[in-house]
This record gives C-alpha cells, sequence and structure tokens, in this order.
C-alpha cells in the first residue's frame, strides 16, 4: 500500500475547501490597499507583502497556491507591495486579539504541556520563564483546546465588548467580533475616528481596558465612600466587580487573595450587611481603608479584559482573514454576531471539514469535543475519526495518516 504523507493529506484536505468555499472569501475593506500574508504549507514559511486588486484575484490564489494561514494587514497602504519603509500608511482599524494563553484556566495542567530544548525535562500546564531542572529558557509548547479555555477567551471578548460600547460609545454595527480557529477570538472596529490613531494613542486605549495603572480613590467625610454600581466608567466597573467578589468569596477565597485575617474576620461576620448596604454608599466603612483599597484592586484587575496588548498596538499587524482555515487546527476564523456571542459554539460553528472518516495513528492527544461527541484521550492507537476530528489532530502533529 502506498505510504499517504501527512503534510500532502492536509494540503489536500485544504485544497479541497478552498476549492468549494472560496466563494465565502470575503473581501476585506479597500483591498487594494491592504498587505496580504500568508504561511506556505509545505514550507512553512511566512510570504508577504503581497496584495490584490480584487476579492476574485485573492480567491484564485488561495485555490492555487492553499496555504496553511492566510493573513491581512489591519493597515491601509498606498503601496501595500512594497517593503515596511516604502509602504506609505493611510491608517488602520483598531484589532483586538483575546486568547486562551493569556488567561489563567485550570485546564492548561491536563491538555498542555511544555519540554525543555535543553534537557529534555517535561511538564505540564503554563511553560515556566527558566526549566526547573536545568535553568534554560528555551521550550517546545504543546497548547491544546476545550470548552474551559474557549469559553474563558469568550467571557473575555464579551466584557470588551461591553466596555467599547458603554465606555466608548461604540455602536454594536461598528464592533466585529471573530472566532479566531484556535484558542481564542479576534475584534475588529472600522472606524473613521479610530483610522489615523498613532500607536501611543492605542496604546491609552488598551491601558483603560486592561485597567493599567488604576489607583482606587475613596472620600473620607466621617464615612469612607467609594464608587456606587450606577458609576460609569471604571468606578461602577470596580463597584460591581466588588459587589460581586464579596458575594461569592469564601474564607478561603479571602484569604487566598491576601487579605489579612482580621479583615476576612470582618466580612464574614458582617457579610449581610455589607452586601445589603453596598447600593446604598458601599460598605468601606466596616473594612476599613487598607481592606477596601485591596479588594478595589482585586475588583479592578478581575474587570479588567486580558487582550493581547501588542497586537493592539501595532499599527502595521497582519490578522487572519475570515472564513480560512487555521493551520493549527483546521478549523475556520468565524464571524460571531454580537447578539449570538454568548451562545456561539466554536466546536460546532467553527468546522470545515464535514464529511467523511480518516483513519489515523495518534501518539498523544488529550480529549476533545467536535460536534456534540467527545473523542480520545488517545496514546498510541490507530483509530477511525471524523474528517474534522482526524484534520484537528493532524495540523497539531499529534497524528499521522494510517496506511
Amino acid at each position: 500500500m502506498k505510504k499517504i504523507e501527512t503534510k500532502t493529506f492536509i494540503k489536500d484536505k485544504f485544497a479541497e475547501y478552498y476549492k468549494k468555499c472560496a466563494s465565502i472569501i470575503p473581501s476585506p475593506t479597500s483591498i487594494e490597499k491592504r498587505e496580504f500574508g500568508f504561511i506556505l504549507l509545505k514550507e512553512k514559511i511566512m510570504l508577504r507583502h503581497k496584495s490584490f486588486r480584487s476579492v476574485d484575484d485573492l480567491r484564485e490564489f488561495l485555490k492555487t497556491t492553499v496555504p496553511s494561514d492566510v493573513y491581512y494587514s489591519g493597515a491601509y497602504y498606498e503601496k501595500p507591495e512594497e517593503e515596511m519603509e516604502e509602504k506609505v500608511w493611510l491608517g488602520a482599524d483598531l484589532i483586538f486579539d483575546i486568547d486562551a494563553d493569556h488567561i489563567l484556566t485550570p485546564c492548561d495542567k491536563i491538555h498542555d504541556k511544555w519540554t525543555c530544548n535543553n534537557c529534555g525535562f517535561v511538564g505540564k500546564g503554563a511553560t515556566p520563564e527558566k526549566c526547573p531542572a536545568c535553568g534554560e529558557a528555551r521550550f517546545d509548547e504543546e497548547t491544546w483546546l476545550c470548552d474551559v479555555c474557549l469559553e474563558s477567551a469568550k467571557r473575555e471578548t464579551m466584557k470588551l465588548v461591553e466596555v467599547l460600547m458603554d465606555d466608548f460609545g461604540f455602536p454594536p454595527e461598528k464592533i466585529n467580533v471573530f472566532f479566531s480557529g484556535h484558542r481564542g477570538y479576534h475584534l475588529h472596529l472600522e472606524s473613521e475616528e479610530i483610522l489615523s490613531l498613532d500607536p501611543a494613542a492605542r496604546k491609552e486605549i488598551v491601558d483603560y481596558i486592561a485597567g493599567i495603572g488604576l489607583e482606587p480613590e475613596f472620600h473620607d467625610l466621617k464615612k469612607i465612600r467609594g464608587p456606587k454600581l450606577d458609576d460609569s466608567g471604571w468606578r461602577g466597573r470596580i463597584a460591581k466587580g466588588t459587589y460581586d467578589f464579596l458575594l461569592k468569596a469564601t474564607p478561603e477565597k479571602l484569604k487566598e487573595v491576601g487579605l489579612q485575617r482580621r479583615i476576612i474576620n470582618v466580612i464574614e461576620t458582617h457579610k449581610e450587611r455589607l452586601i445589603k448596604s453596598w447600593k446604598e454608599e458601599g460598605p468601606w466603612g466596616i473594612i476599613g481603608i487598607k481592606g477596601s483599597r485591596k479588594i478595589a484592586q482585586i475588583s479592578a484587575q478581575r474587570q479588567s479584559v486580558k487582550i493581547d496588548t501588542v497586537v493592539t498596538t501595532d499599527i502595521h499587524r497582519l490578522i487572519r482573514l475570515t472564513n480560512t482555515l487555521h493551520g493549527k487546527t483546521g478549523l475556520k476564523k468565524t464571524e460571531v454576531p454580537i447578539t449570538k456571542l454568548e451562545r456561539f459554539d466554536p466546536f460546532k460553528s467553527a468546522v470545515a471539514f464535514k464529511e467523511g472518516t480518516v483513519t489515523v495513528l495518534v501518539s498523544e492527544a488529550p480529549q476533545i469535543r467536535l460536534g456534540n461527541e467527545i473523542y480520545g484521550p488517545y496514546e498510541e492507537q490507530k483509530v477511525e475519526l471524523p474528517t474534522a476530528v482526524a484534520m484537528l489532530l493532524l495540523c497539531k502533529g499529534a497524528a499521522r495518516v494510517a496506511e
């Protein structure tokens, strides 16, 4: 029987997708002013500084080249095919990237692992700064996606949408949300108001959204007063966060966040009073200024949005193109209407390969869900799987096509 090369199999499947689905690849606004970049499937190199006069030209390129990943610039250029210093920057959309990599979740200890490039030491969960065995800082990382980490990324995305609408005044029709095809979500804003913003101005937006540099303020007029639930902006956000924190906090959780035993005892003794009085003036007087400040800081941290700050401030950033495939999963970048975001299921809506089965040899893979079915975990197994599941394992490098 002829040996089937995995890279060739993946490319053939990607080619089938682009031949069949090229028509659903949308045209970015002013496509002729955008730079495009592609990761070539076999060579695994980035081809940049491409441009297209029309979406039809782009679609034809995808069908003939069959890249593993497709990107376009958030920026508009006069000469998008030139080198960076010659392009002539005309402006850029505002782009946000929310990735599970930036969010602490319990699931990473189950499905993620790292290997030290120097000594081969293997660990589970988040990658450390230095190898505990040899002290080196070079690692191979293996990350997966599951309901827990993607739900966490979705919650951060929902928080971001709320901040952009409530605090910045962007109308919902200007905010476009997408599942990235891997471990998170993208948010694009196209608006004349933000087109010419430089990196420094975008950094101000990032700092606000991420809650960087916040200093809780209190007024002591015989009673310590803090923000109220109906305050606007970060004051109201801190108030709501504090209310929610106090409502759910256990003594163990209060200790875990660093509160002193005295303050914990006060909170536990007067918890009902604290919660009840909150809507009137806040419970700051009972807790004291030190405890109040600590709780407010915790609340601000929880209310902040975990975004990749580098993506938003980079006015030359390339971002994945909608309805194209992600080379690490075989899933597609998928637009999500804001009204449907809370109920959106990427393991159903972002599936690109919906027909047939593939027999693969799996080296090691955690439990995964696609559609309504659970698959795995697998270790050194030959198994016949739906094409979408097999493609995810193949793209992750966790399996090869069986002969």
